[in-house]
């Protein structure tokens, strides 16, 4: 497996090529789209410090593909960590979602990597704070439910959205859109407070994800809570 990087008038491709057959779905599901080259995902050009976040998804995209296939396990907790520490001494408005807040609460479950949700004006507050481990840079998402979306490798894969609406609630209310948002809770894990939303929309997310084992795991905390 290896990387490519091609430029293509105002857009440039971060490319996987070479990777064996067993490892396709995985780089599929993280959006990379099949290319004459392999595998790869367009970015503007223009876009600031690309050299360098480019330099940072050639020494981690195979441990990424490796990580998200399975053959890897998935150190979310370092990931966590090094996030935490990371922005400790800024005011940034996020909150966890996604598998690893179900983490953090004591819930046996292993997270494939960590999803943020921040505010508008904080992403690209955070993309600076973290560009020297960006694998894709903070990019304005149209069409979307959100604004803003990123990525970086810290150990793992931490993904962030920023500036999430109400489509993120349509059909159905979701657990990381403005409804979750107005219901957040707080947890304390390694001695830090990390907000995270409801357990009920969680469960009802993965129910309509058919993952039936992590609601039985989300709807057995429940009764504890209760």
């Amino acid at each position: 497996m290896r990387t490519l990087r091609k430029t293509r008038g105002p857009e440039t491709y971060f490319i996987i090529a070479d990777a064996d057959p067993i490892y396709h779905d995985a780089i599929r599901d993280l959006f990379y789209l099949p290319l004459e080259e392999g595998f790869g995902k367009a970015f503007p050009t223009s876009t600031p410090g690309l050299d360098d976040v480019y330099a940072n998804f050639q020494t981690h995209a195979e441990e990424m593909v490796l990580q998200m296939a399975g053959a890897r396990p998935v150190p979310w907790e370092e990931c966590l960590l090094a996030f935490l520490e990371a922005i400790e001494p800024q005011s940034i408005d996020w909150w966890l979602c996604g598998s690893a807040a179900l983490a953090v609460r004591g819930i046996a479950i292993e997270p494939h990597d960590i999803d943020l949700v921040v505010g508008d004006a904080n992403a690209e507050t955070l993309a600076e704070l973290l560009m020297g481990s960006l694998i894709e840079p903070l990019v304005r998402v149209e069409d979307w439910f959100c604004n803003w979306f990123a990525r970086a490798f810290l150990h793992a894969r931490l993904e962030w959205v920023g500036g999430v609406d109400e489509r993120a609630d349509q059909p159905e209310v979701s657990d990381f859109g403005p409804t979750a948002a107005s219901r957040l809770e707080t947890v304390v894990w390694r001695g830090r407070e990390i907000r995270v939303p409801p357990l009920d929309l969680q469960r009802d997310h993965n129910r309509r994800r058919g993952l039936k084992d992590r609601v039985r795991l989300i709807e057995r905390a429940l009764r504890t809570e209760t």
